[in-house]
């Protein structure tokens, strides 16, 4: 169903987009991954993906806060690929930190890789989606789309923002067989969040085994987190045709939580 397509996922170097592109290649798709991290430990990721799988994966590490880097990938992809079908909007950064504490360029930052950074890839991809009547866009939100936590404002503004974006631009793209999605995990293990649990602690005066076992884990009911596997799972059905008529949604996996 899905052979022969063309991904570009964000953030896919580790953590949620790692796992998107490694389901997506399983499935046959052509990958360009992006992402920071050591070179050759890429480089060895990305050859692994490609020999398991038998799919073509490259690699662009552009700097999602950087217009420019995001233009240069987008059209090295649709240059290698011939198009892009399939657009992961994963990369994401995060900080914790009352408001009247918060860094100004902490909040820049942010904004900019998990909101700004939407916009420039999207608007690259769409025209070549259009011209072929058939493409995915899938961003990769959190349950700070759908409602809030604590010291987390720049990072629940900005997944808002991913919020009213995806339904925007499902509602812009609605007649030319492309669908707009938002996947909304809850409590993922990732390295962003792992790297969370001391700031918030600091920042909540409580221990990190009390960040995990009374701030994470206490908002999802499962009591468990959700898993790569899962949120991979689900971007691969938003993928396939079996989800052409769903647009504009987004998709909730977070054990629970905003049901309360």
């Amino acid at each position: 169903m899905l052979k022969g397509k063309c991904a570009v996922v964000t953030g896919s170097t580790s953590g949620i987009g790692l796992g998107v592109a490694e389901a997506l290649a399983a499935h046959g798709v052509n990958i360009m991954l992006n992402g920071f991290g050591n070179g050759a430990d890429i480089e060895a990721l990305r050859s692994r993906i490609a020999r398991e799988h038998g799919v073509t994966v490259l690699y662009d590490g552009a700097d999602m806060s950087q217009p420019a880097a995001i233009a240069a990938m987008m059209q090295n992809a649709a240059a290698a690929f011939g198009t892009v079908d399939i657009l992961v909007n994963n990369a994401g950064i995060q900080f914790v930190s009352p408001v009247e504490d918060f860094p100004p360029e902490k909040w820049d930052a942010i904004i900019a890789i998990n909101l700004v950074a939407l916009f420039h890839t999207i608007r690259h991809t769409v025209p070549g989606m259009k011209k072929k009547k058939w493409g995915r866009i899938i961003n990769i939100a959190s349950a700070h789309a759908l409602v809030a936590s604590p010291f987390k404002s720049a990072y629940v503004a900005a997944k808002h923002g991913v919020a009213g974006l995806t339904k925007t631009i499902a509602l812009e793209t609605a007649t030319f067989g492309i669908t707009c999605n938002a996947i909304c995990p809850g409590y993922v293990l990732t390295p962003l969040v792992e790297k969370q649990i001391p700031d918030t602690a600091r920042a909540r005066g409580i221990t990190e085994a009390q960040v995990v076992s009374d701030v994470l884990l206490a908002a999802q009911p499962t009591k468990q987190f959700v898993t790569v596997e899962q949120v991979a799972a689900l971007a691969c059905f938003l993928a396939s045709d079996d989800a052409a008529s769903i647009t504009g949604t987004l998709q909730a996996i977070d054990g629970g939580w905003t049901a309360q």
